[in-house]
């Protein structure tokens, strides 16, 4: 029992750890936001959006109409700017749960929107058009598209749209991808934004899709998103909107990047977008290398290795309780073991991020991914753990009890190291399989591996090379720690009898 408990102080002292870095993180939220100091104002966004918001090919920098419109903002209102970067999706829990105080995303205002959260003044009006595969002649308005299915970000407002003339909607992340599965012919329509359109037929070159209509009369209004209880930021910005209009800097941004000032509601027809990526697939890949390399050391390497050290103690602990003779300590451990191999892994990062952040509970993405993934790999690799204590021969108990050995030192000495043997392959299957997981915290905001491959490819198109360079950092990374397994079943295999 001495080792249980020295197990769950380690637990206790990770929990105690942790709580502390975050208080300590929320003090100087605080702080930062104090009234005698620059507003720090987190500022949620794609990063996959071009040209609205998107990553620049040669510096790898945040950019885009977006982006200079809220840096803008923010040298006239005083802000110090944090980018938060999510897939769509992900950015209006976000800004729900206090991950972001403001959303610039090119956020159409619509009723649904307008009765939840609070808009700035309008500072792009756009259209929507409908897009096709090149040669479909059966669509040319709204109306024909009901009964046919529509890729779109679901909660964007192009997807209402969509829904409302009575497509099916298949929910995808950005447009590039949507524009792909209509190369490949898994989708019949795309219902957009005109001017995001129209800087993919640009960047890429495309033949493949084209506009073969608009989506509706009404112009839409962009502008930025606040959640209810900002209206002080929200006046701010407006404030500061009406300056950068006033003295032209709004029409300056919009002319560099559409050659049209889309910033006032009867703008000319946009002549020109920004933001293409003309570099060859080969040129890509090497502009995403290093960014992807970086998103690995900095990122999916030290939460594989800090989720799996932590998942191993919480393994531990809950394998010996689950083997209690006691009924109090044996069900806790039964009930955590059930529900972590009962629920996906990419629900359980939701309630760790959006879902603890509704309750008061904010933890930063990187320590909320680590509590997930340490979670999942301690309910998996308990089962583990206890199989392997179980499979020690009975007689060497009985062997070592005979001999005087108490439960703490039999364990220590005679049943975890032989445990410990056979443990080792399928606790290898869990951290190879933990590794790639990892992949999954890019959804609440953690810029892993998978997630730059993501932003090189959103301006580029080129989905298949950077998908297949990403798999093979993954496959890399993994053929390495397969590697170890075999030397270190071989130095526990002499306390195998």
């Amino acid at each position: 029992m001495q080792q249980s408990r020295r197990a769950l102080a380690l637990v206790v002292l990770s929990w105690l750890v942790a709580t502390v870095a975050l208080t300590g993180g929320a003090a100087s939220a605080e702080t930062a936001s104090s009234p005698a100091e620059a507003r720090t104002v987190r500022v949620g966004t794609e990063g996959t959006y071009p040209p609205f918001t998107f990553h620049d090919p040669d510096t790898d920098e945040l950019t885009g109409f977006d982006i200079e419109v809220i840096r803008a903002v923010a040298d006239e209102a005083g802000w110090d700017l944090e980018f938060v970067e999510a897939p769509f999706d992900s950015i209006f829990p976000a800004l729900d749960a206090g991950r972001v105080d403001v959303i610039a995303n090119q956020i159409t205002i619509n009723p649904e929107r307008e009765a939840r959260y609070l808009f700035s003044a309008p500072y792009t009006y756009s259209r929507g058009v409908i897009v096709t595969a090149a040669g479909n002649d059966d669509v040319r308005t709204l109306d024909d598209i009901d009964g046919l299915v529509a890729a779109e970000s679901e909660t964007s407002n192009w997807a209402q749209v969509a829904r409302d003339a009575g497509a099916e909607i298949r929910v995808v992340d950005q447009f590039a991808q949507a524009a792909e599965l209509l190369v490949q012919g898994r989708v019949d329509v795309v219902v957009n934004d005109n001017i995001a359109v129209l800087d993919y037929l640009a960047s890429t070159g495309s033949d493949e899709i084209e506009i073969v209509g608009d989506a509706g009369e009404d112009v839409g209004q962009q502008a930025l998103t606040f959640r209810q209880d900002s209206p002080e930021l929200q006046q701010e910005a407006d404030d500061a909107l009406a300056r950068l209009a006033d003295d032209g800097t709004l029409a300056g941004i919009s002319e560099d990047y559409f050659g049209a000032d889309v910033t006032i509601e009867d703008a000319a027809e946009v002549k020109d977008v920004t933001g293409s990526d003309t570099r060859s697939t080969p040129e890509v890949v090497r502009g995403a290398a290093w960014p992807m390399l970086k998103g690995l050391l900095v990122y999916t390497l030290p939460l594989t290795a800090a989720s799996f050290a932590i998942g191993l103690v919480l393994a531990l602990v809950t394998a010996l309780a689950r083997m209690s003779s006691n009924r109090l300590v044996q069900l806790p451990a039964r009930v955590y073991i059930s529900a972590i191999r009962g629920t996906p892994l990419l629900v359980q990062l939701f309630i760790a991020f959006y879902g603890l952040g509704q309750i008061g509970l904010t933890i930063p993405p990187v320590p909320a991914a680590m509590l997930a993934l340490s979670l999942n790999v301690g309910g998996y690799a308990a089962e583990i753990i206890r199989g392997a204590i179980l499979s020690v021969p009975r007689g060497q108990y009985e062997a070592a009890t005979t001999i005087g050995m108490r439960y703490p030192q039999l364990m220590r000495r005679i049943v975890l190291p032989q445990a410990a043997r056979i443990a080792v392959p399928p606790l290898s299957n869990t951290l190879l399989s933990l590794i790639k997981d990892t992949s999954l915290a890019s959804v609440i905001l953690v810029p892993e591996l998978l997630r730059q491959a993501i932003n090189a490819a959103s301006p580029s198109a080129d989905f298949m090379p950077l998908y297949l360079f990403a798999a093979l950092y993954y496959w890399i990374v993994c053929f390495i720690v397969a590697q170890a397994q075999e030397p270190l079943e071989r130095r526990l295999g002499r306390y195998v009898a």
